[in-house]
Formats: C-alpha cells, structure tokens, sequence
C-alpha cells in the first residue's frame, strides 16, 4: 500500500494539522492563548466519546444482524475510542495546570476518566487477544453504557460552567472550535480504517 493509500498516513495528517491551527487558534478574553489546549482537550474528549459511542452502536447493530463487516467496525472503534479516551488524559492534565493551576485529581469526572481508560485498555487487549467478534461487539455496547452512567454521576469541582468556548458569545471562537472538532473526528476515521486494514 502506498503511502498517500494508507489510513495511518491520513491519521498523522489529520492530528498535525489539528495541532497546526490549534496553536494559532483564536485566543478568548479570560483565558487567553491558553483557551487553544481547550480547543484540542475539549475537541479529542468529544472524539474519543463518539468513536465509543458508535462502537457500542455498529456493535448493537452487529449482534442483531449478525453480520461480520458490522463486528469487524464496533473492533476498530472501539480501539479508536480507547486510544482518543487515554490520550486525552494528558490534553486534560495540560488544560487543568496552564488555566487553572490547581490539582486534577479532585476533579471527580477527571477521575472516572482514569479508571474507564485503565478498563477500558485492558478489556481491548482481551478482546483482541480471544478474538471472538460477538464477545466485542457486546462489551463495546457495554463498556460505553458503564461510561455514561460512571460520567454522568460525577460532579465538576475545578471545570468551568458554561463552556469557555460556547460561552463565549464569538462566533468566530466558536466555528474554529467546531473545525477543530471535525478535523480530530477525521483523524479517528482514519484510525478505524488502519485498524481495518490490519
């Protein structure tokens, strides 16, 4: 396969070209420069949640129909999903320190998103290890029911309320925001696809 062919070609475009424009993004008025790890810590929670969320969709789907191509989709994103959700941890302890300079670790939510990430590898690599496509598809539904009660019973101590980016009232702050969020929903894409191909 040539190179410009290969998903994970695509995949290392699509996060350096995220990471590009992030670090010239728009600033906003309280925090600054600083809101452009926001844009990229905020953007790569929102992917890892979506390649999760269609895992356990196309794996609900895959149970149902049965049908291979559909459990070979919920596999590849869920791994997408987990990569985004452990790689966003550092995004997260970057935002924390740089606009507000206090401990993560008494952030509730901060700490259900450490121990989905830690469940969340080890059951990928048991997955991957038996290789049994219905058993995946069902922890894939699974696993992301488990994450949105675990995360919605959580409360925010440091996050600020609203959002400092739709709170911000400026449109352009906004749709930067909202190409940002495409760009690292691309690069998840592209991620599944490698999976795919492997």
């Amino acid at each position: 396969m040539s190179r410009l062919k290969s998903p994970f070609f695509w995949f290392i475009l699509a996060v350096l070209t995220t990471a590009g424009l992030t670090s010239i993004g728009p600033e906003e008025r309280s925090l600054g420069e600083n809101v452009r790890i926001i844009y990229l810590h905020d953007a790569w929670l929102l992917t890892a949640e979506a390649a999760l969320g269609f895992a356990a969709l196309v794996g609900l789907l895959a149970i149902l129909t049965r049908r291979d191509a559909l459990h070979r989709w919920s596999a590849a994103l869920g791994r997408t999903g987990i990569f985004f959700w452990v790689t966003y941890l550092p995004l997260a302890l970057w935002a924390f320190q740089t606009n507000w300079g206090e401990l993560f670790q008494t952030e509730p939510r901060f700490q259900a998103t450490v121990a989905l990430a830690a469940t969340g590898v080890v059951l990928q690599i048991v997955l991957t290890l038996i290789a049994r496509p219905m058993i995946t598809s069902l922890v894939n539904v699974l696993f992301y029911v488990a994450l949105q009660i675990s995360v919605s019973r959580k409360g925010y101590i440091m996050h600020p309320t609203p959002s400092p980016i739709f709170g911000s009232g400026i449109l352009s702050i906004e749709l930067f925001f909202i190409g940002i969020i495409f760009l690292t929903i691309a690069a998840a894409y592209f991620m599944t696809r490698w999976w795919l191909s492997r």
